[in-house]
C-alpha cells in the first residue's frame, strides 16, 4: 500500500479499519439500514476517519441522494462561487443555501463539484 501513496499515517488507520471491521466491530452492511446520523456515529469511532470520509462514504457508496458535505472544500469554494459570495460559506451558511435543493443535495453536490473543474475542456 505504500507504493500506492499510502503514508504511514494513513496505511495504519486502514489498517485499523480492517481489524475492526474483521472483529465486527465495523459493520459497513449495517450501514445500509442506518440514518446517515447513526453511519456517522459508526464509521467516526475508528481513529482516521472524520465525518467528511463518512460523507463521501455515504454519497458515494450508500448512493444516498441527500447528503450534505458541509466539511468538502470544493463543495464550500463551488457554492461561494455559484452565490458570488464574499468569503467561503460556514456550515450553517451552506444549510441554509441547501435547504431548497433537499431531498437531492447530494446531486447539487455533484454538480457544484463539477462546476469547478477546467472549463477549457468543456
Amino acid at each position: 500500500m505504500r507504493a500506492l501513496g499510502l503514508s504511514p499515517q494513513k496505511l495504519s488507520y486502514v489498517r485499523e479499519l480492517a481489524r475492526l471491521t474483521r472483529a465486527g466491530h465495523v459493520d459497513f452492511e449495517r450501514c445500509l439500514t442506518l440514518e446517515d446520523a447513526a453511519v456517522i456515529e459508526h464509521l467516526t469511532r475508528v481513529k482516521g476517519i472524520g465525518v467528511w470520509t463518512v460523507h463521501m462514504f455515504v454519497i458515494f457508496a450508500l448512493r444516498r441522494a441527500d447528503v450534505l458535505p458541509i466539511g468538502d472544500l470544493g463543495v464550500r469554494a463551488a457554492i461561494k462561487k455559484a452565490y458570488g459570495l464574499s468569503d467561503l460559506p460556514k456550515p450553517d451558511e451552506m444549510e441554509r443555501i441547501a435547504t431548497p435543493w433537499r431531498p437531492y443535495r447530494s446531486v447539487a453536490c455533484w454538480y457544484l463539484w463539477r462546476s469547478l473543474e477546467n472549463q477549457g475542456a468543456l
